[in-house]
């Protein structure tokens, strides 16, 4: 039986690969920050409690040595606050180091990481020859781990693969992202306040998201870079329009109500044919039917008022 370590396991993608892989006959090792987060009981899952401050210490805790895929999904530090957390930031890029090390030590033989679109935001804005807003830490700690990373397992003679994730949404998210928050908003009645929204956007549903991991680390080729995604990218209102439609039809949104300070991305980074032609993933849900699959979910889990 094929074996994969997934760090971050108990996060919402992280248990959605872990899904994805078990389905896929593999034996996971889910790595957790504490046994209370455990959502699992059953043979092929060997649950390991780890937080990321002590990931290094990761092998001590895993007796196999014969792993195939190691995914490193955990990230501190991904809520708005944070994400402007330089000293946290920074400890996230060693953490991902030190990840490539255990992954060594445990003898497996390919690595594949939860890269981000905000690194192509950071590239962008340096391109641009413009100052990156301090908002801008977290995509500059993915960049900073990608290429460190990529250092790290070349050294180690292990293959990293890197995928790019632009916009993750689905059932089970209760993070305050984009469509997440929006939808909870409208089924609220609170003011729908945005950017002008022009700015190119994607999004992929969450076990779509999953389901190209596990083809990307099985499939990928070594030291590639992976964009997932519907590869059909649009201005962001008219995702924004799709959801009111679906959510709350009439609903009026207000465009321009809060100020866009970053950089838009070119329509080039959200291109996925990588992808679809090294490891033959194709998005099977659709926009409208992911968000009313996650605006279902979210109805049933909203809290009393």
């Amino acid at each position: 039986m094929k074996k994969a370590v997934v760090t971050g396991a108990g996060g919402f993608i992280g248990r959605a690969l872990v899904e994805e892989l078990l389905q896929n006959h593999y034996l996971v090792i889910a790595v957790l920050r504490n046994p209370d987060s455990n959502p699992w009981s059953r043979e092929d899952v060997a649950v390991v409690c780890c937080p990321l401050s002590r990931i290094a210490d990761l092998e001590k805790l895993i007796p196999d040595r014969d792993v195939d895929l190691f995914f490193h999904l955990a990230w501190e530090g991904i809520s708005e606050a944070d994400r402007s957390n330089f000293p946290l930031q920074m400890q996230n890029v060693q953490w991902a180091i030190d990840c490539v090390e255990v992954a060594a030590n445990l003898r497996c033989r390919r690595m594949v990481c939860a890269g981000s679109i905000c690194e192509k935001e950071v590239l962008v804005t340096l391109e641009a020859q413009k100052p990156l807003p301090h908002s801008y830490l977290y995509g500059s700690a993915k960049l900073a781990a990608h290429c460190m990373c990529s250092a790290a397992a070349n050294h180690r003679g292990i293959e990293l693969v890197w995928p790019i994730i632009t916009n993750a949404y689905g059932v089970g998210e209760t993070s305050t992202r984009l469509v997440n928050q929006t939808i909870r908003n409208m089924l609220k009645g609170k003011p729908l306040r945005f950017t002008q929204a022009t700015q190119y956007y994607d999004f992929v549903y969450i076990t779509d998201v999953a389901r190209a991991l596990r083809l990307i680390g099985e499939k990928g080729k070594p030291f590639c870079e992976y964009t997932i995604g519907s590869s059909c990218p649009r201005p962001l209102r008219e995702f924004l329009r799709e959801i009111r439609d679906i959510v709350a039809p009439g609903r009026p949104l207000e465009f321009g109500a809060i100020p866009f300070t970053g950089e838009g991305l070119p329509l080039s980074v959200f291109d996925c044919r990588r992808t679809f032609e090294d490891t033959g993933f194709r998005p099977e849900i659709s926009f409208a039917q992911g968000i009313r699959q996650t605006a279902d979910w979210i109805r049933e889990n909203l809290p009393e008022p």
